[in-house]
Formats: C-alpha cells, structure tokens, sequence
C-alpha cells in the first residue's frame, strides 16, 4: 500500500469514527470534527463552557475511541494549590539525597502521548510556566537538563476565559477555541434518549465507541503524510491545487476583517497553521482540494467567550452558512 493509500484509509477511518461518537453525543458534530482535526495536527485545543455542557465527556469519549494503552494518556484537574509534582511526578528522594532533582515521571504527563487538563486558567504560576514549556517546546527539565516530552496532543478544558494578561501567552497557544453550549432547550428529547443511554453504557461498563478501528498510530501516520504532502507541493509551486486562491484570497479577506473591524489577533504564526488546518480538514472529511466549508474554522479563533457568538455569526456570513 503506498503513502496515499494509506492516507486515503486513515481518512476513511476518520470519517466513521467521526460518524460513531455523532451517536452519542447531541448537536456536537463541529467540535467531534475539530477534536479529530487537532489531534492529527497535534495542535492543542480549548473547550469553554459551563459546567454540564460536555466537555470533559466528549474529549474524554473521544480519547477512549482511540484506545490508547493508560501509560499514554494522562488526564488532571488543575487548581490553584495544583503542585507541579501532581503533573511531571514527584522528586526522587533518593536521588535527592545525592545532590540529584529528579523527578519519577512514570504516570504523569511527560510520559503521556495524549494529555486533558480540566480547568487549566486555574492554574498557578509555576504550574503555567511549565506549561508553556512543554507546549511550545515539548519538553521539561531533569536535573536542570531539558528532557522531551512523549506529548502529542493537548486537551484543556475551561468554564471561562480569564482576561488576565499573565494568561495571554498560554491562550495564545490554543489557535481554536469551541464553546460548548447547553443543548436542553432546542434539543430537548434527543438529549434525554441520548443521555439516559450513555448513562446504562457507564453503568454496565460498556464503551462501544472505542469499536472505532483508528489508532493514534495511524493518526500520527496521516500527519506526517499531510506534512510532506505539502511541502512537496509548496516547493513546486503547486499549493494552489490543495488551496485555490479564490478560496486563499476569501481566507485572506475573513481574516483581514476579524482583525480591522472585531479585533480579533491573528499572528502571522497563527495564519500559518490555520491555513495547514483548512487543508488537512478538506482532506480528512471529503478527500479533495479545499472547499469553502472547510473555512468554517475560522469561526473558532475567537480569544474571549464574549465574541465567540459574534466570530461564529460573522465569518458565518461570508461563507454563508448556519452558524447554528
């Protein structure tokens, strides 16, 4: 089987897995789709929203489909008293008594290739700073000396968006953030069938989502093939075949407005990736070059909960779509 066809396969598995966790979740196919597209690009991802809307549920269900062995997904609510032993492990206290500060990994998340941290704003000072390190550089110090992290993806999860400054270099990292909305009031009866059947799942021990046949093996498979795809075709001056420039210059317009007129910060790094994101979604969901709905992420780069219904409605707009 050549690259391309197995990268064809693994989309293909993609797209049924997308379809599976569909069934046991209500109105929440756009944020299945992103869980799915970050993780291939291994770009870290936010969920906001109030307590009750899912969020833990769907990152947590859709870890599970993967079925990643315990030693390679690590999962942690943080709070302010949160200690940096409770995420890296604690310090070897025989090895301390040698002059040594070294830290027992095993368990914790520099050991994990799949990380979840609820709460994650409410963290404290050391514990953010730290953070960053293994975001942006993936990796964390040992005895004073720089170690890599085996982390692939980061799923955090938040009830708000604080608006402190000092949180502004950790939320930058997330170039997309989703909200989870509250689905009682329009989807009232789906939501009850829906979640007394999950609730007999956990009750009898039951997990039929994790029947998905894709691995995280075969999704880190797919990204190196996105990855040298279009580097080969950058560097032929092809990328118009993956990007058509009517759909290049929409994208450069939506983004110019975001900017001007609602004041959203799109950093020319933060560009970069959404254009790699757009790419590898028209991939992954239907095969071909991209199309004006696989834009639709830009409905996500919202920084503040407050204008993600705004963002949503707006670039909505230009594509003409729902925003629902």
């Amino acid at each position: 089987m050549t690259s391309q066809e197995k990268a064809n396969s693994i989309a293909l598995k993609l797209r049924a897995l997308r379809t599976n966790l569909s069934r046991y979740f209500v109105n929440r196919q756009d944020i299945i789709d992103l869980l799915i597209l970050s993780t291939v690009l291994q770009e870290p991802l936010l969920l906001v929203g109030e307590p009750g809307t899912a969020k833990s549920e769907l990152i947590v269900t859709f870890c599970e489909s993967l079925q990643l062995p315990k030693e390679d997904y690590f999962e942690y609510m943080l709070t302010k008293f949160t200690e940096p032993s409770e995420i890296l492990g604690p310090i070897d206290i025989a090895l301390l008594k040698k002059g040594r500060y070294v830290r027992r990994i095993e368990g914790r998340l520099p050991t994990a290739k799949i990380v979840f941290l609820d709460e994650i704003f409410k963290s404290n000072s050391a514990i953010l700073n730290t953070l960053l390190t293994i975001i942006n550089e993936r990796k964390f110090y040992q005895d004073g000396q720089p170690e890599r992290v085996k982390m692939n993806m980061l799923f955090a999860a938040t009830n708000e968006i604080p608006e402190s400054s000092d949180l502004n270099a950790l939320k930058d990292r997330f170039i997309l953030k989703v909200e989870t909305k509250s689905v009682r009031h329009q989807h009232f009866k789906e939501l009850l069938k829906k979640g007394v059947g999950n609730e007999v799942f956990k009750s009898q021990n039951q997990k039929p989502w994790m029947n998905s046949g894709v691995s995280l093996l075969d999704i880190l498979e797919l990204n190196n093939h996105l990855e040298s795809r279009l580097q080969k075709m950058v560097e032929r001056d092809l990328a118009s075949r993956l990007f058509p420039e009517p759909l290049l210059l929409l994208f450069q317009r939506i983004c110019m407005t975001l900017e001007k007129e609602e004041g959203v910060v799109l950093s020319d790094r933060k560009i970069i990736k959404l254009y790699k994101m757009m790419i590898a979604h028209a991939f992954i969901f239907h095969g071909g070059p991209v199309l004006k709905e696989d834009l639709h992420i830009l409905r996500f780069v919202a920084d503040r909960r407050s204008d993600m219904d705004r963002i949503n409605e707006r670039v909505s707009q230009f594509l003409q779509l729902d925003p629902s």
